[in-house]
C-alpha cells in the first residue's frame, strides 16, 4: 500500500520571513547560488527547506533519463540523452515531483559527483557512469545539514556545480557530463564551527535565524505543530490553498524572470552599495542583481527598484561583512537593513518625505569624474555604462 508523507506546510511556518524569502528567491532563480541558514537548533531550518521542495510544481523530464533532463532545454541534456536523441528524434516526456535530496555530512567526493567505470570504458568503449548526489538533485533542492562539518573539498565541489549548473566528471581521459542545476540550502550552528571565508562567500545568500521571543508567536508555533502531529493530513489540507497560491506565484515569477529589466543607475547603486560596505570581490554585486530581479519577478514586476536592491543586499551581505563576533551578528543583521535603506535614501525623514540617497551618485555625476579625455577609464565608462 502506498504511503503518503505530509510535509509541514511552508506557509504555516511562523516568524521566519527572512529565511522564507531567501528560499523563495532561490527557487525562482537557482543561479543566485543557494542560501546558508545559520542559527540555533529548532528554528525550522530543515522544515522550511523540505517544505519548499514540496510546494514547487512538478517537473517535465525525459522518460528514462537518470538525471531528469528538461525536454525543453536540449543544450543542457546529459551525455546519454544527447546520444539517444539525434536527427530530430523527440523524447517521451513524463512528470515527477521536484526532488529533495539530503546530503549526509559523511559524503565523499565520489558519492557527490558519481563514478566512472574506467575499466569498462577502456575495454568496451562504453561510458559506464554511476550517478551521485548531484544527479539526484538536478532541478530540485539539495539540503545539507551541518554544512560546516562537511569536508571543505566536498563543499567546493558542490558550490562549483551549483554555480555552473553542470557536473563534469573526468577520469583517465574519459569524461561524462550531466546537468546539475539545483537549489542549494546549507544549515549550520556557528557554535559548532564556521565555514572558511572563501566558502562562505560562495553561498549566494545567508540568513541568521533564532528562536522567537514573542510569547504569542511561540504559542502559534505550538498550536500549529500540535495540530500537525495530531492529524497531518487535515492540517495540510487546511493550508493547501495558501500553498498552491505561493507555488503558482513562484512558477509565474520563473516565467517572468528573463523579462525583468534594470538600468545603468541600478547597476551603479549596487556597486556603490557594495563598495560602501567594503566587501571583497565582485561576486556580491552579481548576487544582489540576480536576487533583486527575482524579487521583482516574485512581485510581478518587469523592472527592479531600489527597494528590490535593498532586500537583496540584506540577504547577500551579512556573511560577507568584515569579521564580527557571532555574539554581535543578530544585532548587526537588524542594523544592516537600516544602514542599507539610509544609503539608498529609502528611509523617510520625520516629515514622512523621502530622503535623497546619502551615498549614491547619479550616472551623470559618475561620468563627470571621468570627463578628463586623458583618463584611461573614460572609454570604458562611456561604453560599459550605456
Amino acid at each position: 500500500m502506498q504511503q503518503f508523507t505530509y510535509n509541514f506546510p511552508f506557509t504555516a511556518i511562523v516568524g521566519q520571513e527572512r529565511m522564507q524569502r531567501a528560499l523563495i528567491l532561490n527557487a525562482i532563480d537557482s543561479r543566485i547560488g543557494g542560501v546558508l541558514i545559520r542559527g540555533e537548533r529548532g528554528t525550522a531550518k530543515s522544515t522550511a527547506a523540505r517544505a519548499l521542495a514540496a510546494l514547487l510544481p512538478e517537473l517535465k523530464v525525459i522518460e528514462g533519463c537518470r538525471f531528469g533532463c528538461d525536454p525543453d532545454r536540449p543544450m543542457e541534456w546529459c551525455t546519454e540523452c544527447r546520444q539517444r536523441f539525434t536527427d530530430g528524434v523527440k523524447p517521451s516526456v513524463i512528470t515527477r515531483p521536484t526532488p529533495f535530496v539530503n546530503l549526509p555530512i559523511s559524503a565523499t567526493e565520489d558519492r557527490v559527483v558519481g563514478t566512472l567505470d574506467i575499466e569498462k570504458a577502456i575495454q568496451k568503449g562504453e561510458k559506464a557512469f554511476e550517478p551521485g548526489v548531484l544527479a539526484a538533485a538536478n532541478r530540485g533542492l539539495l539540503y545539507i545539514d551541518e554544512v560546516n562539518l562537511l569536508d571543505d573539498h566536498v563543499v567546493d565541489v558542490l558550490l562549483d556545480s551549483a554555480a555552473m549548473g553542470v557536473n563534469i566528471i573526468e577520469r583517465e581521459g574519459v569524461s561524462f557530463s550531466h546537468p546539475a542545476r539545483f537549489i542549494l540550502v546549507g544549515t549550520m550552528n556557528p557554535e559548532e564551527g564556521d565555514l572558511r571565508p572563501q566558502l562562505l562567500d560562495r553561498f549566494g545568500l545567508s540568513v541568521q535565524v533564532r528562536g522567537l521571543r514573542s510569547a504569542l508567536e511561540r504559542v502559534a508555533i505550538m498550536k500549529r505543530r500540535l495540530a500537525y502531529e495530531e492529524n497531518p493530513e487535515a492540517f495540510c489540507r487546511e493550508w493547501q490553498t495558501r500553498e498552491r497560491e505561493l507555488g503558482f506565484q513562484i512558477q509565474q515569477a520563473r516565467r517572468l524572470l528573463q523579462e525583468v529589466q534594470y538600468s545603468r543607475d541600478d547597476l551603479l547603486a549596487i556597486t556603490q552599495l557594495t563598495a560602501h560596505f567594503q566587501v571583497d570581490g565582485h561576486r556580491p554585486d552579481m548576487v544582489i542583481l540576480k536576487t533583486a530581479r527575482a524579487q521583482a519577478a516574485f512581485e510581478g514586476r518587469n523592472r527592479i527598484t531600489l527597494e528590490d536592491i535593498a532586500i537583496a543586499a540584506e540577504l547577500a551581505l551579512p556573511h560577507r561583512l568584515k569579521h564580527s563576533p557571532f555574539e554581535q551578528q543578530f544585532t548587526q543583521v537588524e542594523q544592516l537593513r537600516d544602514e542599507i535603506e539610509t544609503f539608498l535614501g529609502l528611509k523617510p525623514n520625520q516629515q514622512g518625505e523621502q530622503r535623497r540617497p546619502m551615498g549614491l551618485k547619479t550616472y551623470d555625476e559618475v561620468l563627470k569624474e571621468y570627463a578628463d579625455p586623458n583618463n584611461p577609464l573614460k572609454d570604458f565608462v562611456d561604453t560599459g555604462l550605456r
